[in-house]
């Protein structure tokens, strides 16, 4: 059994100041304590800085810090990924996750290369192409033309993309046929 004076309001606060981690809690008022990452500076309105403060740096590797371009090989790898990625998701997903997959690539690798950027904008936008042309067949199901050019335009996209990886694998830039460039 507990006592009634157990449960009182001093007790749902720690007893020790430190966070999980073992690291002194950053001070009232936005200050740095040594080892934090925050800077401290003012931010839009003179509000103090608050960003992540309290994370600190030496947990965080050297590649989360900044980013940095791939070597040409990574780039090419990762330009033939923005290609693999939908010409698998397209079939397992019926056509559905072949964007997600580009958008992924796009997202994560956009900045860490103008190889790897080429490609996955081609991705990218042959996703989109391969999106209009799926929701026009869905409609056109109504006539029964759109069962026909559902599967077509997946078989489409698949080859265009497996195309996409050969060449990427190769090291070469290329406009994919049939594209326009919604996303530069």
């Amino acid at each position: 059994m507990t006592q009634p004076h157990d449960h009182d309001q001093h007790d749902t606060q720690p007893q020790d100041p430190r966070d999980p981690h073992g690291q002194a809690p950053p001070p009232p008022g936005g200050g740095d304590p040594q080892g934090y990452q925050g800077t401290g500076q003012q931010g839009y309105q003179g509000a103090p800085h608050q960003g992540y403060q309290g994370v600190p740096q030496q947990g965080v590797p050297q590649q989360w810090q900044q980013q940095q371009v791939l070597s040409p090989q990574d780039q090419r790898n990762y330009g033939m990924l923005a290609h693999l990625a939908p010409a698998i998701a397209i079939p397992l997903s019926a056509g559905t996750l072949g964007f997600v997959a580009s958008l992924v690539v796009y997202l994560m690798y956009k900045d860490r290369g103008d190889f790897v950027r080429a490609h996955a904008v081609n991705s990218l936008n042959v996703q989109i192409v391969t999106a209009i042309g799926l929701i026009l067949s869905t409609l056109l199901m109504v006539i029964l033309i759109g069962f026909i050019t559902y599967p077509l335009i997946c078989v489409v996209a698949v080859v265009i993309h497996v195309i996409g990886a050969s060449k990427a694998r190769n090291g070469e830039l290329w406009s994919p046929p049939l594209t326009p460039a919604f996303v530069r």
